[in-house]
């Protein structure tokens, strides 16, 4: 089965996407999807969030990155069923496949939690425009993006609990925010706020600058980032080499395209 037959089969078509929503990936760089999730799957989610950071300790996010002041998770399609519904989720494997022509495999899904007091980062790229594999090209007159990430919130979003930063329209301007910004963790004047009531998903082209703000309040700001990139690329997380039994006894041929495995 390749990649056509498969997002097929998990109910991507050519309408998923409405001409508008297209319109907000190609010039915006993102697009907001409210209710993706329901709040009982959120809650599902943040509770096995929560049992894998009990249960995995000082080892947990080990497989692609930990980070001071934040709870971290990874490697989740292989973690749980729960989180097919994640990875698998057909509206945003359809703005995936419209950022990435149709050839996409899952990059990577972890889980960020901000604690209070701390989430800041600089404003950066999840690709690099000076990475041979990670750079766009231009191919006919448009540009050929190679990674494209999403934010599914599990905490509602708000200027207090540090929601994510991003410069609209900054995916086509060819550089990331350290080669033009003195300071890429000051504030840049066109940036907005992701802003959402948890089961909101955010699509945005991983070109777009963007970065967590501070954590203000008292509880933890709760967040699943599930990226893909070009089927020809190594992705951020061992698929292949993570890949678990159980894993593939529950997913169907299609969901094994997606993952690349």
């Amino acid at each position: 089965m390749d990649i056509q037959a498969a997002l097929f089969a998990l109910g991507v078509r050519e309408d998923t996407l409405s001409a508008e929503e297209k319109r907000s990936l190609d010039v915006d760089g993102y697009l907001p999807l409210p209710g993706i999730l329901t709040s009982e799957q959120v809650q599902a989610l943040r509770a096995r969030l929560q049992a894998l950071e009990d249960e995995e300790g000082e080892e947990a996010g080990k497989e692609v990155h930990q980070e001071d002041g934040t709870d971290r998770l990874a490697n989740l399609a292989n973690k749980d069923a729960l989180f097919d519904l994640v990875w698998a989720n057909p509206k945003v494997l359809a703005a995936m496949a419209h950022v990435l022509d149709g050839d996409l495999k899952l990059s990577s899904l972890n889980a960020r939690a901000a604690l209070p007091g701390h989430g800041l980062q600089a404003l950066h790229c999840d690709g690099s425009h000076s990475s041979q594999d990670f750079s766009p090209s231009v191919q006919d007159g448009r540009r050929r993006y190679n990674v494209c990430n999403s934010i599914w919130l599990l905490s509602d979003f708000t200027p207090e609990n540090g929601a994510t930063r991003l410069v609209p329209g900054s995916h086509l301007f060819g550089q990331d925010p350290r080669e033009s910004m003195e300071d890429p963790k000051a504030p840049h004047p066109d940036e907005i706020l992701v802003q959402g009531k948890a089961g909101t998903v955010f699509v945005f082209n991983a070109f777009t600058w963007h970065g967590g703000t501070v954590n203000r309040s008292d509880s933890p700001r709760r967040a699943l980032h599930c990226y893909y990139c070009r089927r020809g690329l190594t992705p951020q997380t061992d698929q292949r080499g993570l890949f678990r039994p159980e894993t593939a006894a529950r997913i169907s041929e299609a969901q094994r395209v997606v993952l690349g495995v």
